[in-house]
């Protein structure tokens, strides 16, 4: 488990999927997520079989905000263009932490 540094300076507990099974399987069957949860490398995902709506954050190589929205289960998302990592998490949480377009988020390993 590593740690998401917000633009806050709060951390969050953070799992990282950078295989490509881990990637594939992202949030299906869960209930929720605890933090947020990495997908890297990678620029769209989607909601099919999702329990429940995300929030998805596209981020460029420097972890720079690029995009944030909200998706319902059962969407597809579009390629983000420069986008080389995608952070999800429960709908709502994103506003919250503060994390919007130009924000800087930061990953330190455990």
């Amino acid at each position: 488990m590593a740690t998401l540094l917000l633009p806050s300076g709060r951390a969050l507990p953070l799992e990282i999927a950078d295989s490509a099974g881990a990637r594939r399987r992202g949030l299906l069957g869960r209930d929720g997520v605890r933090g947020a949860l990495l997908l890297s490398p990678a620029n769209s995902v989607h909601t099919v079989r999702m329990r429940f709506a995300v929030d998805v954050a596209h981020l460029d190589r420097e972890l720079r905000v690029l995009s944030v929205r909200t998706m319902r289960p059962w969407r597809i998302g579009r390629p983000r263009l420069r986008a080389r990592h995608v952070l999800e998490a429960e709908a709502g949480a994103m506003a919250r932490w503060g994390v919007r377009p130009g924000a800087r988020v930061e990953v330190r390993a455990r």
